[in-house]
């Protein structure tokens, strides 16, 4: 791979991540990956308010990880790519790995101080 096109998949790739840095979009993505739903759906559903709702699917939306669809006067939204919702139970997985090899740490430590 010609080395510029490595450095854009990288960029895209951490742009990507961007999208997913934040925990209210990773609410939104685990709620439309039940069902599409519109802003007062998801509204009601995660307790945030519209306004945010829209300013996150916007980021979600222009990174590419939703689907908007007209429906009526409202817009359902939907995932794009399942595949996001997997990665990121496979990252909580890691987190709840590295969580419990801290917790074994200070265990650990807590036992040698005593």
């Amino acid at each position: 791979m010609k080395p510029v096109f490595v450095e854009e998949i990288h960029q895209l790739h951490a742009e990507l991540c961007q999208a997913l840095a934040d925990p209210k979009r990773i609410l939104i993505l685990y709620a439309l990956s039940e069902r599409p739903l519109n802003v007062g759906e998801l509204t009601e559903l995660l307790g945030i308010r519209q306004s945010n709702v829209s300013q996150h699917l916007a980021v979600l939306r222009d990174r590419g990880l939703v689907n908007a669809e007209r429906d009526g006067t409202n817009v359902r939204y939907s995932l794009k790519y399942p595949m996001v919702v997997a990665a990121l139970d496979l990252l909580r997985g890691v987190l709840r790995d590295s969580l419990s090899d801290t917790r074994n740490r200070a265990e650990r430590l807590m036992e040698i101080v005593r």
